[in-house]
């Protein structure tokens, strides 16, 4: 049997039907693990299938140097995160919907929050190719500084350094969002989510 880091080079190179497998192997174990974040069955079924949408769309993109079973599951934790936070501005709306029936309500925090969810992904998009793999690794991979390094051959210090640019550009990028911030603090509370990088950029960061 074809293992999973051979079935991801094949899959960077166009080939259909090691995707189909890689498919096959994960839809069911992923739409079960993503249970645990997200209680309809349904949207955890959305959530995967857009997962495997993204990785045929970005194949020629990936560089795995987790366990590829690793990179599987923390995407789809991430993505169900990302789903939560969704919802909850959407039940905010709701709620303040059913306390002005007539439609009277002020739009502009939920339109604010909707925003920042993008601006997010976007602000770590656009890091430095390495200095997004490590902020990455770190805050939501779980890897501590020493495993970073390991994992990727380079010193902690690089790894310190291109951290403390990593939270230096969010922060820049996102002052503007920083009140916000703190309300999605309760995401990463209620969920095994690893390293809370929000709260990195309100304040001085820590290792």
């Amino acid at each position: 049997m074809t293992d999973d880091r051979n079935l991801f080079i094949l899959i960077k190179q166009g080939d259909k039907k090691s995707f189909e497998t890689l498919f096959r192997n994960y839809y069911a174990p992923l739409c079960q693990f993503s249970r645990k974040y997200v209680k309809d069955k349904d949207d955890c079924e959305e959530i995967v299938q857009g997962f495997f949408l993204k990785l045929w769309d970005k194949r020629e993109e990936l560089d795995i140097n987790l366990s590829v079973k690793n990179y599987i599951f923390s995407s789809i934790r991430n993505r169900c995160l990302n789903y939560i936070k969704h919802e909850k501005i959407k039940l905010e709306y709701h709620s303040e919907m059913m306390k002005n029936p007539d439609g009277q309500i002020d739009t502009t925090n939920f339109i604010m929050e909707v925003n920042l969810i993008e601006r997010i992904d976007q602000c770590i998009s656009n890091l430095p190719d390495r200095r997004r793999e490590i902020f990455v690794l770190s805050r939501e991979h779980g890897l501590k500084y020493r495993e970073i390094a390991d994992q990727l051959g380079i010193s902690i210090k690089t790894v310190e350094t291109q951290m403390g640019q990593a939270l230096k550009e969010l922060r820049e990028k996102l002052k503007d969002y920083q009140r916000l911030l703190i309300s999605f603090f309760w995401v990463q509370n209620m969920t095994p989510y690893q390293g809370n990088w929000a709260n990195d950029c309100l304040i001085n960061e820590r290792k």
